[in-house]
């Protein structure tokens, strides 16, 4: 196990980190004592599951009444006098709420809004995190308070001093991570402070994997005992040596992989390539068995919308965990005795599926952890020399059968630990990040930049073909719009704090329209090594925040310009700065008047337009 150090900040804090997953959820934390090791636990002990010898997860689901109030959470939504009482009174369950949180470009031909359970009406998704994070919350101080001696006094010394660790998938960014963070608002976790938001810490779901099986597993006795590949030519393997490491964290709604090049003695770690994430997770498979099943049992007495998800909630319990050869049968006991269709394979209340039927609801994830993979593989420079299977689909005997056999013949060893498919993986890695932050360097996953204008240039084949556009700009200058300026290109090694910018001129008719200055913040996710145009490829660009900088003082201080044409002007220039090294994305306008000024990025859902401006 790796050893932790000695805490050193100043006074005592509790760190939280909630794992919101699609199906699941933990929760771990961690007091931070000065001088003392920390320690990582989970909350093992949750309502309506007091008493079954302690469980790490509970259910991702709600119930709410058609007021919009959750009637029940978690394990409570699974009683059954709650089942009824939602029968009775017309309540609306809530599962796979999740999904509704992803970004549209990770959408595929397999899924779309109508394959994801519909959220009650007056409700969006962001408050449904919001309620939810709060159960977790309460579910946690309860958890500490009964668990810790004097855990009263202790959890009041402590709640004015809590870090919160969310996690999320790899492909979640900007927009969504700022749901997240207002959904900790709504969930009463923080104040919508500067402060309160200080103490949010984002990371992604593939990190935090890393992170567990660092702690767990790559630093094990064991494993450090063991070579990683089999020994060539007499020589023994060192685990101390720099090692390609690809974590695979298949969860119920994504698949998320991380590639590090990684060295344990002492402890340094790179990302050496740009995270994948898939929407191939097991609810996929399952989604796949309800169209398999609808139109296996069409026409016949079973083939009810009803029946049909009954026999779908027993294969995913059931059938799905359990297949292991495609071929054998597998079964579907859904009834009694008495239930029999032969034409449709029914005996005696079971429903029987062909092996290889089934064997293909599972290709479909298991081609795509393939293809990220390889393009991981591709893009590392490092050779990948082993690779770790984490997540509830990592505990599918014929996933892990699959992805062995491919591995093997790489001659890649594939590990899946001991407790891989446990809630513990990604919650416990979380706060393990938060206590030894191993990742020193990360690659950027996409290119990003900002919207501007361009220069004419008539002897540019691309500007003569958007002649048209050509505009006079507030300067005088002959300019075409939709340009796209890059200011932290994909496949960029960053390292934390490392600072990448681009200066430009702000340049507007009216005085009193410098006193505030708005950047759009924008990624693309194509192929182009350096993209010019954002109406090229619109679809691969995606606003992520928008800077607001208050420049009032500078705004003051400008003279009037004018232009070889005789019109006039005020003029400014500003920085553009983007910090990627840590997990989250942050971006700064900063300016010089005498003397440095920043201000900090936030996510704008509408950019202030100004009449009259110019951005180059």
């Amino acid at each position: 196990m790796l050893l932790h150090q000695p805490y050193r900040g100043p006074v005592r804090k509790l760190v939280l980190a909630f794992d919101v997953g699609v199906v699941y959820s933990s929760i771990s934390y961690c007091i931070l004592h000065p001088g003392n090791v920390p320690r990582i636990e989970l909350v093992t002990r949750y309502p309506a599951q007091e008493h079954s010898g302690g469980d790490s997860k509970i259910p991702s689901i709600l119930y709410y009444d058609s007021n919009g109030t959750a009637r029940a959470i978690g394990a409570e939504a699974r009683q059954d006098h709650i089942i009824e009482s939602a029968e009775e009174d017309g309540w609306i369950k809530v599962e796979w709420w999740k999904l509704h949180l992803r970004p549209r470009h990770l959408d595929a031909n397999h899924i779309t809004d109508n394959d994801i359970p519909p959220l009650p009406r007056g409700k969006n998704v962001v408050e449904v995190l919001g309620d939810f994070m709060q159960y977790l919350f309460r579910c946690a101080r309860s958890y500490i308070q009964e668990s810790h001696p004097s855990g009263s006094n202790l959890w009041r010394s402590l709640e004015n001093r809590i870090e919160f660790v969310l996690t999320h998938p790899n492909g979640w960014e900007g927009p969504q991570q700022t749901q997240i963070r207002i959904a900790a608002v709504l969930g009463g976790l923080i104040p919508g402070t500067e402060d309160g938001m200080a103490r949010v810490h984002l990371l992604t779901e593939g990190e935090a994997s890393l992170h567990y099986c660092v702690d767990n597993t790559l630093a094990s006795d064991a494993l450090s005992k063991t070579p990683i590949l089999a020994p060539e030519d007499g020589e023994d393997d060192d685990i101390s040596a720099s090692q390609g490491v690809v974590v695979i964290n298949a969860g119920a709604g994504t698949v998320d992989l991380n590639a590090y090049s990684m060295t344990l003695s002492p402890t340094l770690i790179k990302e050496i390539a740009a995270t994948e994430c898939r929407l191939q997770g097991s609810v996929f498979v399952t989604r796949r068995a309800h169209d398999l099943l609808q139109e296996k049992l069409s026409g016949s007495r079973f083939g009810t919308s009803d029946m049909v998800q009954h026999m779908t909630d027993i294969f995913d319990c059931t059938t799905k965990v359990r297949f292991r050869n495609p071929e054998d049968p597998s079964y579907i006991k859904f009834g009694t005795l008495r239930d029999k269709d032969v034409q449709r394979d029914i005996r005696a209340g079971q429903l029987k599926l062909s092996g290889q039927d089934v064997a293909k609801l599972f290709e479909p994830s298991i081609s795509s952890i393939i293809e990220a993979f390889e393009t991981q593989r591709k893009a590392a420079g490092t050779p990948i020399t082993f690779v770790f299977f984490v997540g509830g689909f990592a505990a599918s005997d014929w996933m892990f059968a699959e992805l062995h056999a491919y591995f093997q013949s790489l001659n890649i060893s594939f590990i899946r630990p001991d407790s891989h498919c446990t809630a513990r993986v990604v919650a416990k890695g979380a706060v393990s990040y938060f206590i030894d932050h191993l990742v020193s360097t990360r690659v950027a996953r996409f290119t990003y930049g900002t919207e501007s204008i361009a220069l004419f240039n008539p002897s540019d084949m691309e500007h003569r073909a958007r002649q048209k556009e050509v505009f006079r700009s507030v300067s005088g200058i002959l300019a075409l719009p939709r340009a796209f300026v890059s200011i932290l290109t994909k496949g960029t090694l960053v390292s934390e704090q490392q600072e990448f910018s681009r200066k430009f001129a702000i340049r507007r008719y009216n005085q009193a329209a410098c006193s505030q200055v708005d950047i759009g913040i924008m990624s693309y996710r194509g192929l182009l090594q350096k993209p010019d145009w954002v109406d090229t490829e619109r679809s691969l660009f995606s606003r992520l925040c928008t800077v607001h900088a208050d420049t009032s003082k500078i705004a003051e201080k400008l003279t009037l310009k004018r232009s070889a044409e005789g019109s006039t002007y005020y003029s400014m220039e500003i920085k553009v700065i983007l910090l990627f090294g840590l997990t989250e994305l942050k971006a700064m306008i900063s300016w010089e008047d005498g003397v440095s000024h920043r201000f900090p990025g936030g996510i704008a859902s509408l950019t202030r337009a100004f009449q009259g401006e110019e951005i180059r």
